[in-house]
């Protein structure tokens, strides 16, 4: 167990660093301190998330298992905003099972998984509005996208938002034609289910 003195760093981890914790997106490891549970030492990272006015305690040993992990490098935030200029993809089922997926895919910590939920569930001017519970979760995979692109690029969140609202516009222009293109794109992704699919047609 390390003595207060050394419990500035643990687990690769350091006081005063910005970290994602899948749940909650980015925060800010403000101390690393130690506290008595049932007559053992634990010791605790004390993470605080600005946004959410939230402060939360890890184990240091289990900050891994949980998903906590540093910020993203900056090749791999390139990569994410090259995701949200690709076609949505979204799958021919129930909402309320893709609002499940969305939801997953937000709280799985992955950036290249939330840039996923962006392009999926960004509407363009000449596309229809969204449904309430759509916005909700593009908002919410916007918000967390944005947050870490602000920590890595050191830049406000605004400015986050604005640069990826710029790589979603250099994507397909999304309307009618591009929706066709699109279930083209779900037949490629989904080749089995779809090729069975064609085949019973074919039969019948």
């Amino acid at each position: 167990m390390s003595s207060p003195k050394k419990a500035s760093a643990g687990k690769g981890f350091k006081t005063g660093e910005s970290i994602v914790y899948p749940a909650h997106g980015v925060g800010k490891i403000v101390a690393i301190e130690e506290q008595e549970v049932a007559g053992m030492k634990l010791e605790l990272f004390v993470v605080d998330f600005e946004k959410d006015k939230m402060r939360l305690k890890v184990p240091v040993a289990k900050a891994q298992a949980v998903g906590m992990r540093k910020l993203s490098e900056t090749d791999f935030v390139d990569r994410a905003l090259k995701v949200v200029q690709g076609r949505a993809r979204v799958k021919k089922t129930m909402w309320s099972r893709r609002a499940q997926e969305y939801d997953a895919k937000i709280n799985s910590g992955d950036l290249i998984q939330i840039a996923e939920v962006v392009r999926d569930l960004y509407r363009a001017d000449t596309q229809p509005e969204q449904s309430y519970s759509e916005r909700q979760l593009y908002e919410a995979a916007l918000g967390r996208m944005a947050r870490e692109l602000a920590a890595v690029n050191e830049v406000s969140e605004t400015e986050a938002v604005r640069l990826i609202e710029e790589n979603l516009n250099k994507g397909p222009k999304r309307g009618a034609k591009v929706d066709e293109e699109d279930e083209a794109d779900d037949v490629e992704t989904d080749a089995s289910a779809d090729n069975d699919a064609a085949a019973k047609d074919e039969a019948a």
